[in-house]
């Protein structure tokens, strides 16, 4: 194969990764613009490496977050609405507002909301410093 024909083959390759790439980022970006996260307190804690992060996490009626993990514990109050978590394997459990649900560290979660109304949550989490806050599980 020439020189020539090799480096359009990969140009070639390059433009459809990177179109590909275009592709997936704006399907995910409408997945999670049902999705409003407001940042409210991000804190070091006396625990070296450690910080606490804390969002309110609005949810559309009908949205559902995909499966991810977190770099530490997290810790949810549902202010208002109804919201499903599914932890692992578990089976998934329902709370409405005033309820509360602790998530361990690295555990792959996902999240929905079955009802007709906006759902949100407080979220609180303890993590490592500097690392991301959200993984999307494979």
């Amino acid at each position: 194969m020439s020189n020539h024909l090799k480096r359009t083959v990969q140009a070639l390759t390059i433009s459809a990764l990177i179109g590909a790439s275009a592709f997936v980022a704006h399907a995910t970006q409408a997945q999670l613009s049902q999705f409003k996260r407001t940042d409210l307190q991000q804190h070091d804690l006396s625990i070296p490496g450690r910080e606490a992060i804390q969002v309110r996490v609005d949810i559309a009626p009908g949205a559902a977050f995909p499966k991810h993990s977190h770099p530490g514990e997290e810790i949810i109050y549902v202010l208002e609405g109804t919201l499903e978590y599914q932890i692992e394997d578990k089976p998934p459990v329902t709370l409405k507002a005033g309820d509360v649900l602790f998530i361990p560290a690295g555990a792959a979660h996902s999240a929905k909301n079955p009802g007709n109304v906006t759902g949100s949550e407080l979220a609180t989490y303890i993590v490592e410093k500097g690392k991301p806050l959200l993984t999307l599980a494979e």
